[in-house]
């Protein structure tokens, strides 16, 4: 066998993989993936289509293990060289944006509107771009100076334009829930103290009033269509003169020394916190630098890679893993307005997607996700005869991610019999973006959230009064190792992370910041954590104020906060509920005026209107009291116990 079997004059890529299934060279999932990687990636591609290798090409086909094997050390040549393509040239930081530059012939985004390469994304953000800085009088060598800028998009191309444009003017982008109530809306537009708002066309008419009350200019987001899609002059690549049509000029982003950008806001991401009211998490353009360039290295993105898209873009999840991280190493992703699982399961299983002729390779999600794709699975696919699920998905997916809440292992099991992937889980909040993986290559434990991401250290620390620091530390680690303190193993104690991917304030709230960190500057997560057999674990909350369901971060001080202003509450507790489908349900203690009773079905129509669909309770209890010690304070470990027994036996 030989190279000359495939297409020696165009190197027929899939001919190679059948070539090396053949040869019984898979013997794992784990191994199937990394020889797909091998021959996808443009490393591979340049090695064997390099005029000094042509004496390849006839060679017997166990050259492809040698080559492996020098690629293989963890991927650290594939690795570093996406990480250049994060770092820049020279090591100069770049925005994400600007690494679209790269890739401009490349398909970037296929939405519901078509297929647009970064070239497209950059000439519509460029021209979005003159607009904003002619709305606010900016100039273009300094841009709107840091103004926050709102979105509220669809979630297709739109979406990354506004994000591109508001970053090209030096503006803060402030990312919208376009499923939240107008009451929020208005809460994030004030509290972030926004200039501008961009918003697409269908959300307009409900957003517009309260921009006119906060004073705050709109901008409406052009129309995805036919007109639109055509232009003559990509504006990106204007030049100074007429002379140099290839040659653009050059902007103030790029004449920015690396320090000065890296420290730049790029975004205010709002997070339900714990004190009641949700806080902007200011994250720098070098947050993203860092936290795209860990997942790059971690799980060797290349530009061959094809993402689906499915999750909300207010949260990092769906920005910066599902997005950006696709969008700065010049992979493609395919975005949906929202998760449809019927339509999900197509867009998995099959070759192409739409005319774009991108098969998708990656896929990431909540828990949720996959616990209704399991049950569409179940409910529609599983019995039909021509059933080829497990066996297309293995032969196509090279990753499979889980996410933002803790993934059962009842879900993991299943999902890996249907598919024959196992679930990557890895652990990561808002304010730090990504801190722990499990490994892309090698054992992937349930249930256990691996080790820290390239450039990311953590703490599992104890509070210890006596101590100089208020606490001791149990174990310490990076992606290299973790020592742990002798005497210390397996205990339990609170995850603290440091490094260039954790934020640096919460918008205008000084006190919050500072409750954050330690005093040698580590962000405390509020989550229990054990290092055990190799791998840290994620125990749950420290604080039991935080309800994890389908993916979302929920305040149960903030939903009591709500439904206090419901006529009829005089006392509220709200808490979380085991739930295998969402991870927690969100549940309900009230006590209601005497002559007044409430129904679960009332409840939720009425708090439609002031809180997300994700906050409202699914499950509700009326009592006559709600037990509270002497200090005011209800225990809800003890109240889940007590009122919901029935959901704790499960």
């Amino acid at each position: 066998m030989n190279f000359s079997q495939a297409s020696m004059g165009h190197l027929n890529l899939r001919a190679l993989t059948f070539l090396i299934r053949k040869n019984g060279l898979f013997s794992s999932s784990h191994s199937k993936s990394y020889y797909s990687r091998l021959l996808y990636s443009p490393l591979y591609y340049n090695y064997m289509m390099r005029k000094d290798s042509k004496r390849h090409y006839n060679n017997r086909f166990e050259n492809l293990l040698s080559l492996s094997s020098k690629i293989r050390g963890q991927y650290s040549i594939q690795s570093h060289r996406y990480s250049e393509i994060v770092n820049g040239d020279k090591n100069i930081f770049k925005p994400v944006f600007l690494h679209a530059d790269k890739h401009l012939n490349k398909t970037a985004i296929v939405d519901c509107n078509g297929t647009f390469s970064y070239a497209d994304i950059l000439h519509h953000s460029m021209v979005l771009n003159i607009d904003i800085l002619k709305i606010l009088n900016s100039a273009e060598e300094n841009g709107v100076n840091g103004q926050r800028v709102a979105l509220l998009a669809d979630q297709d191309v739109s979406y990354v334009i506004g994000q591109f444009a508001t970053w090209m003017s030096n503006g803060i982008s402030v990312p919208l829930c376009i499923s939240h109530p107008v009451s929020e809306w208005k809460y994030f537009l004030e509290d972030s103290q926004c200039s501008l708002l961009l918003v697409g066309e269908k959300f307009a008419d409900r957003i517009t009033p309260i921009a006119k009350e906060l004073d705050i200019i709109i901008k409406v987001l052009p129309k995805v269509d036919q007109s639109f899609m055509s232009y003559a002059t990509n504006q990106w690549l204007l030049s100074e003169s007429t002379s140099g049509a290839h040659k653009r000029r050059k902007r103030w982003f790029e004449l920015e020394v690396e320090d000065d950008y890296k420290k730049k806001p790029a975004l205010i991401v709002y997070t339900s916190g714990t004190t009641g009211r949700p806080k902007g998490v200011v994250i720098s353009h070098g947050n993203l630098s860092a936290m795209i360039s860990g997942m790059i290295e971690s799980w060797a993105w290349s530009p061959q890679d094809v993402i689906l898209h499915v999750l909300p873009l207010h949260h990092v999840h769906g920005i910066v893993n599902v997005l950006l991280t696709p969008l700065t190493c010049g992979a493609t992703c395919i975005m949906e307005k929202k998760f449809d699982v019927r339509r999900t399961w197509k867009l998995l299983t099959s070759q192409s997607v739409g005319n774009s002729n991108k098969s998708i390779n990656l896929f990431m999600a909540v828990p949720t996700v996959y616990a209704k794709m399991i049950q569409h699975y179940e409910e529609e696919i599983e019995g039909q005869e021509d059933n080829s699920v497990r066996a297309t998905l293995e032969r196509k997916i090279r990753l499979m991610v889980s996410g933002s809440a803790a993934l059962p292992q009842p879900v993991s099991d299943r999902w890996f019999e249907i598919t024959g992937h196992r679930l990557l889980e890895r652990y990561g909040m808002t304010e730090i973006g990504m801190a722990l993986t499990n490994p892309l290559e090698g054992e992937r434990i349930v249930g256990a959230v691996g080790n820290p991401f390239p450039g990311v250290n953590v703490r599992i620390v104890k509070s210890n009064d006596s101590s100089p620091l208020g606490f001791d530390i149990l174990a310490e680690g990076n992606h290299k190792e973790t020592t742990v303190t002798p005497g210390r193993e397996n205990e339990l104690g609170e995850l603290l992370v440091k490094g260039p991917n954790v934020f640096r304030q919460y918008w205008n709230k000084p006190d919050a910041t500072a409750q954050s960190f330690t005093k040698d500057g580590w962000f405390k997560t509020g989550d229990t954590s054990v290092y055990q057999d190799g791998v840290y674990r994620i125990v749950g909350r420290t604080s039991v104020d935080i309800i994890k369901s389908g993916g979302y971060k929920i305040s149960a001080l903030d939903v009591e906060r709500h439904l206090l202003a419901h006529p009829d509450i005089i006392d509220v507790a709200v808490v979380g509920l085991p739930d295998v489908t969402w991870g927690q349900k969100v549940a309900a203690v009230v006590i209601t005026k005497g002559d007044h009773p409430l129904n679960l079905e009332d409840l939720r129509q009425w708090a439609k209107e002031i809180l997300a669909p994700y906050q409202i309770p699914t499950v509700l209890k009326c009592l006559s009291s709600i037990p509270r010690n002497a200090m005011g304070k209800v225990n809800k470990k003890e109240l889940v116990t007590q009122v919901f027994s029935d959901y704790e036996q499960k």
